[in-house]
């Protein structure tokens, strides 16, 4: 804790183990290019957007919690909204100087800020530390479950230092007092509109935006000269090819693949299971990747498990999209591999992905129905808040 001159928070082991591990699924099947170079964002206006509205559901007991933490430091109960709830990653190459969270014109609402850690410095990625120009502590080093908690204004004027490596996640929110600002408003407006029903065709599976917000380049290049798509980048990071069952004279706009049905090939093998499209089997993938030492843990025993020999012209037409999506390769390699991607494929095994299918669908659907219950009672009270068990 610092003193009035400098108002901060350090909140240490605030998240479990598990809520990061939970963030961090979301995120990496989920994000976009962000607001900056090198950096990913995962919002919950796009959760919504792309149907995955369902995965607000882990963020409201933390936002919730947090909100009242910040009320209780800063001696402003009752007062706060959340203006800002975000998932954002830095990768290599990515830092900011010396600034205030509301020093641009159009941030100058946002009063509070709350960094939640969800991985290690050193352990995870390394760079990226954060540093207050004046007061105590002067630097702080991320460690998952750790919150940062500070004013944004002059008197936090801080930085992060550039990430060498790995890719550094938090879990970011921003307060204001300004209730035109208010997050959960526009939230709740935008799920009433969406599609909810339970009786909607496919309206669990996730659905991609448009193709330039997963597309990412360096140097902000044309897709027709350098970078690569970030959902194809993080499936072949894991050791996945993407195999469509048209090649790429089929389509006149590359960006049309994103929504077409796709198989998983690993190596010389097939999962021979169709994915209603690249978000779907993403989140699959990362679900798996999360819920791996579960899985390893348990018998498993699936008897239709349909992985076959990949054929001759199923890898020509693998080898044929992949340098569309991946123009770079070398730079995908770069931004997202680390010792932690290539330690998970030493684990892989078919019957345990096959196994993970119906635990994804299980976590969906069961997000889903807490989503529909308490849709009604936020959009009652225009807020996004913990439906009380004896309210359901």
């Amino acid at each position: 804790m610092s003193g009035t001159q400098h108002p901060r928070l350090i909140l240490h082991n605030y998240l479990s183990p598990q809520e990061c591990k939970e963030l961090e699924f979301i995120h990496r099947s989920c994000s976009t290019v962000g607001y900056r170079p090198n950096v990913f964002s995962t919002t919950l206006t796009h959760l919504i957007a792309t149907n995955s509205a369902h995965l607000l559901m882990p963020f409201v007991p933390i936002r919730e919690g947090l909100k009242e933490k910040v009320e209780e430091f800063f001696g402003c109960e009752y007062e706060l909204f959340v203006e800002f709830t975000g998932l954002i990653s830095w990768v290599r190459g990515a830092s900011i100087g010396w600034h205030s969270d509301d020093n641009r014109p159009y941030l100058k609402q946002r009063d509070f800020a709350a960094v939640c850690y969800l991985n290690t410095y050193k352990n995870d990625f390394d760079g990226g530390l954060f540093h207050f120009q004046d007061g105590e502590p002067k630097t702080v080093a991320p460690l998952g479950g750790d919150v940062l908690i500070y004013t944004a204004d002059s008197r936090n004027i801080h930085s992060v230092g550039e990430i060498s490596d790995g890719e550094r996640l938090t879990l970011t929110l921003w307060f204001t007092r300004d209730c035109s600002h208010d997050e959960d408003a526009k939230l709740v407006s935008l799920l009433s509109q969406s599609l909810l029903q339970n009786n909607v065709p496919h309206s669990w599976l996730p659905l991609p935006a448009s193709s330039n917000m997963y597309w990412f380049s360096p140097d902000q290049a044309s897709h027709d000269q350098l970078g690569f798509d970030i959902c194809w980048a993080r499936l072949h990071i894991l050791g996945f090819d993407i195999l469509y069952s048209q090649d790429e004279s089929c389509h006149h706009d590359m960006s049309e693949f994103l929504t077409e049905p796709l198989r998983l090939a690993r190596g010389d093998r097939l999962f021979d299971q169709e994915f209603v499209n690249i978000l779907h089997a993403l989140q699959v993938v990362q679900h798996y990747w999360w819920k791996a030492s579960e899985l390893q843990a348990e018998e498993i025993k699936i008897e239709s498990i349909k992985v076959v020999e990949l054929l001759q012209p199923q890898r020509d037409r693998i080898s044929s999209l992949k340098p569309l999506f991946l123009k770079d390769r070398h730079q995908a390699e770069k931004v997202f591999s680390s010792v932690a991607c290539e330690s998970k494929q030493e684990f892989f095994d078919w019957s345990g992905f096959a196994a993970s299918i119906p635990m994804w669908e299980d976590y969906v659907f069961r997000l889903r129905k807490e989503l529909l219950t308490s849709l009604q009672h936020w959009k009652e009270q225009e807020s996004i808040f913990n439906i009380a068990s004896d309210a359901k």
